[in-house]
């Protein structure tokens, strides 16, 4: 589950992190009086969970009520790739020396918990590892042994953190790690990790994902978890017992097994497109999910077309044509479909769809061949409007 900026500073908080005063606010009024009662000047923040919010002109300093009231209400509304902003966060501005970043993950294939921190802050961290890879220091922690004070200072000291900052920076970053453990997120990110004029190290933005799996854990969770459906897609998905996670590209994915679908997505970014979505039907998907998978994706505008990518082993393939057949039977399927379909009962399958093949339903041998032809009739389709 991913929170918002202003539900990670209140999860912050609870460890002990400092974080900017501030308030939430859903109409223009409601920030005025959260600015009124925190004081002058104030930033007003556009609450989405994506990035590049201030490019978009989602991030705005206020002097006064009326900048407030401006700001406020030209934000509220606005679509931020493809978030609607219907909440904002008003917090005090901060005069600020220096930004960092800091994060916890947990690094799967070592089986550690990964910390990383950089003296460049404020920009997205893969633009510094782009730029300047020197810039990231990154630290494995045994989740048996933990992290302790005498490290947490020797990393800031490595990454160059200012020793002004230092030893604030270095205590902080332990309440996060303990955030990042005690209260089981998957991220805890930090950036901008601000340091002020006033000397003053604080977390100034806060980018929180909760491990869904320890929820029985924590029912203080389920005030949040109410407000996790902002993405239309992922909600409709979840009604239909789909494992899916909405993207920004226009090639839409259906594939069987986690695995397979993470590898479609890096063959169809390597072949120069992109991926619209995450959409694993499941090692027994039948014609019912195939069919409700298609239907999700399709309620996707940004789609433009969908490469259905099926490994048959516990999943049988003239199951996943009937799925195909169905959905379009039920469904004006907006964008071509592309096939490509091996595996268990493959020659089935394929025998099920041959009189259905035609301009929008195309079947090709192999993944590489399928990935290219979905970009290209996706690149089409964009040429075309």
């Amino acid at each position: 589950m991913d929170l918002f900026e202003y539900q990670g500073k209140q999860y912050f908080a609870r460890y002990g992190i400092p974080v900017s005063p501030g308030g939430e606010a859903e109409t223009v009024d409601e920030a005025v009086r959260v600015a009124e009662e925190i004081g002058y000047p104030v930033v007003v923040k556009a609450q989405v969970r994506v990035g590049g919010r201030g490019k978009a002109g989602g991030i705005k300093l206020a002097d006064n009520a009326d900048e407030v009231r401006t700001h406020a209400g030209n934000i509220l509304g606005m679509d931020i790739k493809g978030h609607v902003v219907r909440k904002l966060w008003v917090e005090c501005s901060s005069d600020i020396a220096k930004e960092y970043y800091v994060s916890f993950t947990l690094d799967r294939s070592n089986k550690v918990y990964l910390g990383m921190l950089s003296k460049e802050g404020g920009v997205e961290i893969e633009e510094v590892a782009v730029s300047n890879p020197d810039a990231i220091f990154k630290i494995s922690i045994d989740p048996t042994i933990g992290l302790d004070a005498a490290t947490a200072q020797k990393w800031v000291a490595d990454a160059g953190i200012d020793e002004g900052a230092r030893e604030q920076a270095a205590a902080l970053i332990l309440k996060l790690y303990t955030c990042y453990v005690e209260g089981d997120c998957d991220l805890a990110e930090i950036n901008p990790l601000i340091w002020t004029t006033d000397n003053i190290v604080r977390a100034l933005d806060a980018k929180v994902t909760l491990d869904v799996n320890a929820s029985y854990r924590h029912p203080e969770w389920e005030v949040w978890s109410a407000t996790d459906t902002e993405d239309e897609r992922e909600a409709m998905a979840k009604e239909r017992g789909l494992n899916y996670i909405g993207l920004t590209g226009s090639v839409g994915i259906i594939a069987n097994g986690a695995g397979l679908a993470m590898s479609t997505l890096d063959v169809v970014n390597q072949v120069g497109g992109t991926a619209a979505n995450f959409l694993d039907i499941g090692g027994g998907a039948n014609a019912d999910v195939m069919a409700a998978a298609l239907e999700v994706i399709n309620a996707d505008p940004a789609v433009r077309s969908i490469f259905v990518n099926i490994f048959g082993g516990i999943t049988r393939v003239d199951e996943v044509a009937k799925g195909v057949i169905e959905a379009l039977r039920r469904v004006d399927i907006a964008s071509p479909i592309v096939l490509r379909l091996d595996g268990t009962n493959a020659e089935e399958g394929r025998a099920l769809l041959k009189d259905h093949l035609n301009d929008s339903l195309v079947a090709e041998p192999t993944m590489l061949d399928g990935a290219r032809r979905a970009v290209a009739m996706a690149n089409a389709r964009e040429e075309g409007n």
